[in-house]
């Protein structure tokens, strides 16, 4: 089948297969579908983008919306020129507004603030902003690394996610060609092009209600079906289903049929569902163990006929199942396997929090503000705030009269750099294997630390001090200079330890760092804060000092280091608010793994 075949005729395997048919789908039907999720890919992404431009109709319009645009530029705003010429507000259209009936792609969508992805989200719900039209098909080309993704807003409103990392172009496909420089403009001034070709494409015919209720599947029969998928997979999104059936409805019409086929809802799992699962569907209930003595159930009745029985079909949901499992990746479904999906809505990412600063990082919008104190002035937004009232202002000096309340200042976003903080039980015999899977662990993330902006501190404790090993640092040079001779043996101090962790953390939150704790302890502590060898105090002191750390409010994880987990452990973990992890034999890459899954969860 080529790239523009029927969708329904069949199915090729394969991302870039799944893209280009996505494309088609989305041209199609680009109002109901959104769009899609593109993560990296290359000139393989470039080709579905081009052919999702070429499939839709002549003259649509294709903007491309940086993720770090202004209110003004995506949603209209004042047109300075003509207000001071005129003296009187002029607004203009923005780039959402100019792309009705056509294309919009986001290039690195996953750097976009959460408050500019709600915006475009309003405007794809709306259909329309300002008062004007504003309907067009997204495409956001995500480019981020480990569990990064785009704005989950706009994750939510675009049907489509495809992963085209490891995909090459196939060689018997050419490259289309690069648009031109001005191209898109060209093809925004055709005067030939229907005024909105998006609602043209939407409302080409369809199959009618009635012609899809006597078809062998039903749009009830199978929006039921793809419903209990849903549930069945972890997917806590009600437009997962919906998408699901307009995807199954569009393939059927695509392919020239007036109902849905058995392959179409199968299409509309595997490009849908399938990469929205967070877990694998529950096991069929066990069956009762039957005793040895019971008797045997009867054999079936034979039949006259030669034939072999054929075995019953599977019921529908059995089919969408195996359908959404068959198209995931092997470690996708390692990691299902292990209950870890996709990050949830609003998580961390594994970075630091987000912080306005005034001096540098990503621009944001402009605030009223007077430029002092190192405070830099928005000319462009100064000028805006005091162009609608140019005809009401006396005439002073300049041809532009400007106010003290028209003065707007610059505002910047910035992420805070990670401190992840290892707070080890360097007490016992089992000290030594425990501080050098430490040593490992540190060494595993000082190695991502120019990447994800992280430091990493080391804080041992035994007998009746914690000591700080290794302090806030990114130089493995000097993590390894530390680490090479770590004492070990004596008691447990497991609240000095803990307390000593959260100082640390609290003292890098006042210098603008984002901490995190990573305690490693078989949790029976046996010497008390005070020193003492009691070892119900030294507990109720240790329970103490993990509710410190939760209501302190940092991010900790509490890894289980006993041979066998004992409920010590968790009942810290819960105290602290932090994620439990029993690794009684956990190696360093293995801790490495389960802590920056932690992180980014």
């Amino acid at each position: 089948m080529s790239a523009d075949g029927p969708v329904g005729s069949g199915v090729r395997s394969g991302a870039f297969d799944d893209a280009m048919l996505a494309a088609q789908l989305c041209a199609f039907d680009p109002v109901g579908l959104g769009g899609m999720i593109l993560r990296g890919g290359g000139e393989v992404r470039d080709a579905v983008v081009a052919a999702l431009r070429d499939a839709l109709p002549e003259g649509a319009p294709v903007r491309r919306i940086p993720a770090h645009v202004d209110d003004d530029a995506l949603l209209g705003g004042l047109d300075l020129g003509a207000t001071l010429a005129l003296g009187r507000p002029v607004r203009q259209a923005g780039v959402l507004a100019a792309a009705d009936g056509g294309l919009v792609a986001l290039p690195m969508a996953e750097r976009m603030s959460d408050a500019t992805g709600a915006r475009i989200a309003s405007v794809l719900d709306a259909g329309s902003v300002e008062g004007l039209e504003a309907q067009f098909v997204l495409v956001a080309l995500d480019d981020g690394v480990d569990e990064e993704e785009p704005p989950h807003a706009l994750v939510e409103r675009l049907a489509f996610r495809i992963d085209l990392s490891d995909v090459r172009l196939p060689i018997d496909l050419p490259l289309p060609p690069s648009p031109a420089k001005g191209e898109a403009q060209s093809r925004d001034d055709d005067d030939q092009a229907p005024s909105s070709p998006i609602k043209a494409s939407a409302a080409r015919p369809r199959p009618s209600p009635g012609k899809e209720t006597g078809a062998k599947i039903g749009e009830g029969e199978v929006f039921a079906t793809l419903a209990a998928a849903s549930l069945a997979l972890g997917i806590d999104s009600a437009r997962a289903p919906l998408f699901a059936l307009r995807t199954a409805r569009a393939a059927a019409a695509l392919a020239g049929r007036e109902a849905m086929a058995e392959e179409d809802v199968i299409l509309a799992v595997r490009l849908v569902l399938g990469p929205r699962a967070t877990r694998f569907p529950a096991p069929p209930e066990a069956e009762q163990d039957m005793p040895e003595d019971a008797p045997l159930p009867p054999p079936p009745p034979e039949t006259d006929s030669g034939e072999e029985e054929q075995g019953e079909p599977k019921p529908p949901e059995d089919v969408v199942l195996e359908a959404a499992l068959a198209s995931l990746p092997r470690d996708v479904l390692e990691k299902l396997a292990a209950g870890r999906g996709r990050r949830r809505a609003g998580a961390a990412r594994g970075k630091g929090e987000r912080r306005t600063s005034l001096q540098r990082g990503r621009p944001m919008s402009a605030r009223a503000g007077v430029p002092r104190g190192g405070l830099r002035l928005s000319l462009i937004d100064t000028l805006r705030a005091a162009a609608p009232w140019q005809g009401l202002r006396d005439r002073g000096d300049g041809p532009i009269r400007i106010r003290r309340n028209d003065l707007r200042i610059r505002r910047f976003e910035t992420r805070a750099e990670t401190l992840t903080i290892f707070a080890v039980d360097a007490s016992g015999s089992a000290a030594a294997a425990r501080l050098a899977e430490a040593k490992g662990a540190v060494e595993l993330l000082l190695a991502e630390a120019y990447v994800k902006r992280a430091h990493v501190a080391l804080v041992a404790f035994r007998g009746t001090t914690a000591e700080i090993l290794l302090p806030p640092t990114r130089s493995l040079t000097r993590a390894r200079r530390a680490l090479a001779e770590l004492p070990g043996g004596g008691g447990t101090p497991l609240s000095i330890g803990l307390d000593a962790a959260r100082e640390l953390a609290e003292a890098a939150r006042a210098r603008g760092r984002t901490p995190f704790i990573v305690v490693l302890t078989d949790g029976r502590a046996n010497i008390a804060a005070d020193g003492s060898t009691v070892r119900a105090r030294a507990e109720q002191d240790a329970e103490q000092a993990a509710r410190a750390i939760g209501q302190a409010g940092i991010g900790a994880a509490f890894v289980d280091t006993s041979a066998r987990p004992r409920p010590e452990g968790a009942r810290l973990a819960l105290a602290m608010g932090a994620r439990y992890l029993p690794l009684p034999r956990a190696d360093a890459a293995m801790m490495h793994r389960a802590v920056a899954a932690v992180q980014a969860a």
